[in-house]
């Protein structure tokens, strides 16, 4: 694992919510109401450093998530997983792993791929959790739309961001 890029992603949600949830700029004052919460209820027992911290060690599993989502040479290399000599190049199994790595470790490894793959995630995997959650609780498609945007934009920087920036090992 790249830990560099892993913790620096997991800041992500945190950027991007302080922008998108902002009553001033972003959409705060619409998500309150569509939540039914006030400034008041929003300030008491607010604790940063239990919130913050929380939403940070979140982001992390998220970005550890999502790496080999966005990036496909993690599945060539759970294909091989199983197989001994994998790390050795004196077995057929090493060769080829060393082989495939040398020649497309690069492939598709770019901050757009990335963020494609966040966005698909976002509106694949995140929409139905959050508007199945949404719907029994009888919030409304605007609540839902409100979090899918923040999700969209959200996976899509860090899917860009470890697409782009993470490095790993061939051997």
């Amino acid at each position: 694992m790249n830990y560099l890029v892993i913790t620096l992603t997991a800041l992500v949600p945190l950027f991007v919510g302080f922008i998108w949830y902002n009553n001033t700029f972003g959409f705060g004052k619409i998500w309150m109401a569509e939540t039914g919460l006030s400034e008041e209820k929003m300030r008491s027992d607010f604790n940063p450093l239990k919130l913050f911290g929380t939403v940070y060690l979140l982001g992390i599993l998220m970005a550890v998530a999502m790496t080999p989502m966005v990036i496909h040479q993690f599945g060539f290399r759970s294909l091989l997983a199983g197989v001994a000599g994998i790390n050795d190049s004196e077995t057929e199994a090493g060769r080829v792993y060393a082989y495939v790595m040398e020649n497309f470790a690069g492939q598709y490894r770019s901050f757009g791929h990335g963020a494609l793959h966040g966005c698909m995630t976002a509106i694949l995997l995140v929409l139905p959790v959050l508007a199945i959650n949404a719907l029994f609780e009888r919030k409304s498609w605007k609540y839902i739309f409100i979090h899918l945007g923040f999700w969209v934009i959200t996976l899509s920087l860090m899917g860009a961001i470890l697409c782009r920036y993470f490095q790993f090992s061939v051997s």
